[in-house]
């Protein structure tokens, strides 16, 4: 991994003030870059909404704004709060996820968010309630598990028991006791099938399902209109560096020539994208405090772990890294180095979970040099266990 010029400069100047230094660094030009372009080449009708649980810090919500994405796609009323403080209307705000609490959606109804995304019929009827106290309508999307999957992806969130949205063939009997709740007033489908896809024929293989599944609910229910159809997100990121990455123009053709094949011009289509827009916007630098040899393999020990940076032993996958080497005097006469080998990677914890990295190979490294995780502006120190062990907090930096 290439480190930018401007951002190495930075780590250098916080690794000299004498702190060990474990910090994120930000800057969020590469995600209002790709904002921009992603709404230039979308076609008429695409909708792009930052899915904020990637990166919920001010500098991300606010590049979001400045950017002028539609929205922000929220999962808790946390979120909701964070979204409004950083300038979203709650109008432009879409709520997903399963298991909405009744404070939460008490405080949607009572602001006027865009849209509640309904994940059961007990949802449907406490949000109705919530409703009809209030006697004041919500427009809803009806989430559907529907009955296929993209496998190869990093995640998968339709096909089989989930515990999100309301099963494909379970549609003709949970869609008309939702139609004849007065209060919510439907408006379309959100069907999100996966995550972490770098194939572009496989999420347009979903959207050709998903105007499938549109087609056939608007023949069954001659008075339904799906409006709006959300396809979650899906647009993956090369973690693993192997040069094939997404490429997001392809699927907008694409999409555009499904939209005019089946004949869904006019409708709103909304992707909520937060890894593939946050991502590249963030660096994990934790200083290398120790180095041993353990049985043949080197063990590289740093200030920050799991309780930092979680998604690499989450997921079970190395990040792009790189070393800054900051040519430390020696502790002492013995001290272990790492010169071109396959080395472990892993913070300060007392758990064998602790990976940051394995079997990555590292050219040279030092005690005091610098570790530099990329591509962790998405799910990086709000997705880790920041409680475990007590240690500091890593300071984020927005460059």
């Amino acid at each position: 991994m290439q480190i930018p010029e401007h951002v190495e400069a930075k780590i250098r100047a916080l690794a000299e003030d004498g702190k060990t230094l474990n910090c994120y660094i930000y800057d969020t030009k590469p995600m209002r870059n790709k904002i921009k372009n992603l709404q230039a080449m979308m076609p008429e009708g695409v909708e792009i909404f930052y899915a904020m649980k990637a990166n919920p810090h001010a500098a991300f919500l606010q590049a979001a704004y400045e950017a002028g994405v539609e929205g922000i796609e929220i999962a808790s009323l946390g979120e909701a709060k964070k979204a409004v403080a950083a300038g979203f209307t709650p109008n432009r705000l879409i709520y997903t996820g399963p298991g909405k609490s009744k404070e939460e959606l008490t405080w949607c109804v009572e602001h006027g968010i865009r849209t509640v995304h309904i994940e059961s019929l007990t949802e449907a009827h406490r949000l109705h309630h919530i409703c009809e106290a209030y006697d004041k309508k919500q427009d809803i999307l009806l989430r559907i598990n529907a009955d296929f999957d993209i496998h190869d992806a990093q995640t998968t969130f339709s096909g089989g028991s989930k515990k999100f949205g309301v099963d494909e063939e379970k549609l003709d009997e949970v869609l008309p006791q939702i139609l004849n709740l007065e209060y919510l007033n439907f408006r379309g489908l959100h069907v999100y099938a996966a995550s972490g896809v770098l194939n572009v024929d496989d999420l347009l293989k979903n959207c050709e399902l998903v105007f499938q599944l549109t087609q056939k609910i608007e023949a069954n229910y001659s008075h339904v209109h799906c409006d709006i159809i959300d396809f979650g997100g899906g647009f993956g990121v090369d973690y693993l560096e192997t040069g094939y990455d997404f490429n997001p123009q392809a699927w907008a053709k694409g999409l555009e020539k499904l939209i005019h094949e089946y004949q869904l011009e006019g409708r709103h289509f909304e992707l909520e994208l937060g890894r593939y827009l946050a991502a590249d916007s963030g660096f994990f630098c934790t200083e290398i405090l120790d180095i041993k040899e353990s049985r043949g393999k080197k063990q590289v020990i740093c200030a920050g772990g799991i309780n930092h940076f979680r998604r690499p032993a989450a997921l079970g996958i190395n990040h792009p890294m790189s070393i800054v080497w900051m040519q430390r005097d020696r502790l002492h006469p013995y001290q272990e180095q790492v010169r071109s080998e396959q080395v472990y990677f892993g913070g300060p914890l007392c758990t064998g979970a602790d990976k940051l990295a394995n079997d990555v190979y590292i050219e040279a490294a030092d005690i005091g040099d610098i570790a530099v995780f990329g591509l962790a502006g998405a799910y990086g120190l709000s997705m880790s266990n920041q409680a475990f062990l007590s240690h500091e907090v890593p300071e984020e930096i927005v460059l």
